[in-house]
């Protein structure tokens, strides 16, 4: 089994990368060199974890080394990194590493811990939309600012309620109470406006994805928390039945039952009344929400209230406040790269990687785009003409040069995504900055292994893992597993391997207490079943655990200097426990059956089949050792 663990190790633990032809060359497999900056790496990464200390000075590790580059070479050779089914798990394994190191942290642990701290809060706010396309013209842009700054003047002489009055119609202009919310709850540009104006304030006018904004704050609360709450709703003219009904629940009724026979809320009533999770704010009722969120006891039921949808019974499932930072930081991370917040972060990413590649471009040339667009684009029939097609070159990537042709496809292939009409200096400005975004992120990509040495180690050490873990599976574990006939004739010829020593039969009572010990010993000793002694003294706590099986005396269950005779022993403190045996019956030392011994023959065999297979890699592959290296390695280390 040790070689085994060791390859299951060198799976898991060899990490390489794509930095070492600075290096002098330790070795070479069929003329392909291995450096020992290479080898160097392994060996202090995963000294601790090989277990035979023959293998830990540098000699002997480096023979395990060359094994495993033997292994790579004869997978390399079979062809096993062209497989779909490799390829694939490969490319999907990248890609969540890729996303992973591409991300900006910093950026990252600013943004999830500023929604820790504003989860902590829910506000309630009022709010005036005036409503404009994102594609809106600048002239439109201009009027809809304008418009915006006029009514927040207005509020700030009238009062919200006098404007909310005249000016919300529902199409143009909306003005309306939001009740309470919290983070992710609006968009990113609102909750930064809610969040950083004060109570009885109002905001500076900003800008979303609907329009222009004006927001004032009503009330700063504590977060409430997440509650789960059953319900039965009848309409709202039947105030006897309601009452019938609370009467009943007054009388133990099963809620569950009642919900089902009478709430006309269907979606629910076939669950007792159960709705999904929420949180304040979330629900259209403000009523609902407020009689809900009074309850504190599990199971407690409010007595009937109102809303705009009926009369309501609530009761309480459950309860939730906001957790540690730690806890619910993942779900965070996970929350903030998902909502509008991930466009922060991409901007963040695409600012540094213009510094880092030393981007520059000409937006002079774009003119000649926008003359090149006509309405055909928001068709989705447009064709570049010839005259924009040339490799002249638009954007420079550091040593990547974009052309005019490379922005002419862009555009080409982006025009089905133009959901409307807009002018065409406008469109060709913002998909010409998708285009940049998007090739400084493709140039990232490419070029991570080679920038971030992590990376590549990390991602070397899954590809040639896997690898090798299809190659061992086809030559040696599949091979061993499946071929019982050879199993058995190994059995044979190493039978004297695979004998038992002497067992007992035995039951062995543990506790913490040596006086409870004693008691178990005295009950075992009077022949009471092993069921009558766990609930004699597991009544409220567990005093005592009970285990039963074959035991070979040097099973470390067992303290060393155990009596071998039948019966209930002494009391033993073994294992930072007190132990009694009841030894039922002792079992001679004696020859294993195959079956018995299955699990240790394949195991053996494993290890011989795969012992013999290096030997004819080393003769199929040429290794040659540079000694001076080799040498000063030894120095070094040994």
């Amino acid at each position: 089994m040790k070689q085994l663990t060791l390859n299951a190790f060198f799976f898991l633990a060899f990490a390489f990368t794509m930095f070492s032809q600075q290096n002098d060359v330790l070795f070479s497999v069929n003329d392909k060199p291995i450096y020992t900056k290479e080898f160097e790496r392994v060996y202090n990464k995963n000294l601790d974890l090989v277990q035979d200390e023959s293998q830990k000075n540098v000699e002997g590790y480096l023979d395990l080394f060359i094994n495993y580059k033997l292994k790579l070479e004869e997978a390399y050779s079979l062809g096993l990194d062209e497989k779909p089914a490799y390829k694939r798990e490969l490319e999907g394994y990248e890609r969540q590493l890729i996303d992973k190191y591409i991300n900006d942290n910093e950026v990252t642990d600013q943004l999830v811990m500023e929604s820790y701290e504003r989860l902590k809060k829910e506000i309630n706010a009022d709010h005036i939309l005036v409503k404009i396309d994102q594609n809106a013209s600048p002239e439109q842009e201009r009027l809809a600012l304008e418009e915006i700054k006029k009514l927040g003047a207005r509020v700030l002489q009238e009062g919200y309620e006098a404007v909310q009055k005249d000016v919300h119609n529902g199409a143009t202009i909306f003005a309306e109470n939001l009740g309470y919310f919290t983070a992710f709850k609006m968009v990113y540009e609102f909750e930064n406006a809610a969040y950083e104006t004060k109570v009885g304030e109002i905001s500076e006018p900003f800008r979303t994805q609907f329009g222009y904004h004006i927001v004032k704050v009503n009330d700063v609360r504590d977060n409430r928390g997440e509650i789960t709450v059953a319900h039965i709703m009848v309409p709202g003219q039947d105030k006897a039945l309601i009452d019938q009904i609370y009467k009943r629940l007054e009388q133990n009724e099963e809620f569950e039952s009642l919900a089902k026979q009478y709430s006309i809320d269907k979606s629910s009533a076939n669950r007792g009344g159960v709705l999904p999770p929420f949180t304040g704010g979330q629900l259209s009722s403000s009523e609902f929400e407020e009689a809900s969120f009074a309850l504190n006891t599990i199971g407690a039921y409010t007595k009937p209230f109102k809303t705009e949808f009926g009369w309501h019974i609530s009761k309480l499932i459950a309860k939730n406040k906001l957790d540690t930072f730690e806890n619910e930081k993942f779900g965070l991370e996970s929350k903030v790269r998902k909502d509008s917040r991930s466009r922060i972060l991409n901007d963040k990413r695409i600012e540094k990687l213009m510094k880092i590649y030393n981007v520059s471009y000409n937006n002079s040339k774009l003119k000649t785009f926008e003359k090149a667009l006509n309405d055909d684009y928001f068709k989705g029939l447009w064709s570049a003409p010839e005259n924009i097609k040339t490799n002249e070159t638009l954007v420079l990537i550091k040593n990547k040069a974009l052309t005019f042709n490379d922005f002419a496809n862009f555009l080409t292939n982006s025009q089905r995504k133009i959901q409307s009409k807009k002018p065409f200096n406008l469109l060709v400005s913002q998909l010409y900055k998708d285009f940049i975004d998007r090739n400084l992120s493709l140039y990232q990509e490419e070029n991570l292994a080679n920038e971030n040495e992590e990376f590549a180690a990390i991602f070397n050490e899954y590809k040639e893992g896997l690898l090798l873990f299809d190659l061992m599976g086809s030559e040696i574990w599949n091979a061993a597993t499946n071929d019982s006939l050879a199993l058995k004739n190994y059995f044979e010829t190493h039978k004297n391997n695979y004998k038992f020593k002497t067992r007992i039969v035995a039951t062995i009572s543990s506790s913490a207490k040596k006086d409870i010990a004693k008691k178990v010993a005295k009950d075992l000793k009077n022949e009471i079943a092993q069921d009558q002694l766990a609930n004699k003294y597991n009544t409220s706590e567990i005093n005592v655990t009970i285990n039963s099986g074959t035991y070979e005396l040097e099973d470390p269950a067992l303290p060393s200097d155990l009596k071998l005779k039948k019966g209930v022993s002494k009391v033993y403190f073994h294992n930072n426990a007190y132990l009694v045996i009841d030894v039922k019956e002792i079992l001679p030392a004696g020859q294993k059956t195959f079956e018995e011994a299955k699990g240790s023959v394949i195991s053996d065999f494993q290890d011989e089949k795969e012992v013999n297979w290096v030997k004819s890699l080393r003769e199929k592959y040429k290794v040659t050792i540079n000694e001076s290296e080799l040498n000063q390695l030894k120095n070094k280390y040994n």
